[in-house]
């Protein structure tokens, strides 16, 4: 346990961060959080290649636990609209946290024999457009209304243009585009700091 600490840590603080940060608006389609969250895939990576995958996978069930505590939280916290956290918004946080993780490793360690980069990129690519699918459809999506009766959700649900400009979809849509931009663009930049994180963290080992 005392070698996968740090990622421990790690992991929590930024789950911790996502879920406080989740609450302030950057834009017109994003939160700060999305900009904290992906790199929950940088950690796991990082562990995945130092550690393999089940300590990996012990370092996610950390995560999950501290997003759990965190959503229950924050359903008991009243806002100007209701509970800062749904029921729906936290069964959605939780499930698509731990099933792109979990995912995440899979990939990652079915390529992990090949170029340094597959393995992180494609591995975070995978991961986070499923987390993004699972969490806004089923915080948001109208289908599954029947998930939280008592919760209107029906503003995510107004028809705009996709992201302002583009045709014609729900306003849940538009945010789930706009995270999931985001986590493409994080995984491609995040491959510097796995890179030279590994790099330190094999020199020590060595």
């Amino acid at each position: 346990m005392q070698k996968i600490l740090p990622g421990v840590i790690a992991m929590a603080a930024i789950v911790l961060a996502s879920n406080i940060l989740v609450q302030f608006l950057f834009g017109n389609w994003l939160t700060w959080g999305a900009f904290t969250y992906p790199f929950a895939f940088l950690v796991t990576d990082v562990m995945n290649r130092i550690h393999g995958p089940a300590l990996a996978r012990k370092v996610i069930l950390a995560g999950f636990v501290v997003g759990v505590i965190s959503s229950l939280v924050g359903t008991q916290i009243g806002g100007e609209f209701g509970p800062l956290v749904t029921w729906r918004i936290a069964a959605g946080s939780g499930l698509a946290f731990l099933s792109a993780q979990l995912l995440d490793v899979a990939v990652f360690d079915r390529l992990r024999e090949g170029a340094w980069w597959r393995a992180p990129l494609f591995s975070s690519i995978i991961g986070s457009s499923v987390d993004t699918a699972l969490f806004f459809t089923i915080a948001f999506s109208a289908s599954l209304s029947f998930l939280e009766p008592a919760n209107d959700v029906s503003w995510a649900g107004e028809v705009l243009p996709l992201l302002g400009v583009g045709p014609q979809a729900p306003l849940w849509v538009s945010l789930a585009v706009a995270d999931w931009m985001v986590k493409m663009s994080l995984a491609v930049v995040s491959l510097v700091p796995f890179r030279l994180i590994v790099g330190w963290l094999m020199a020590r080992v060595a």
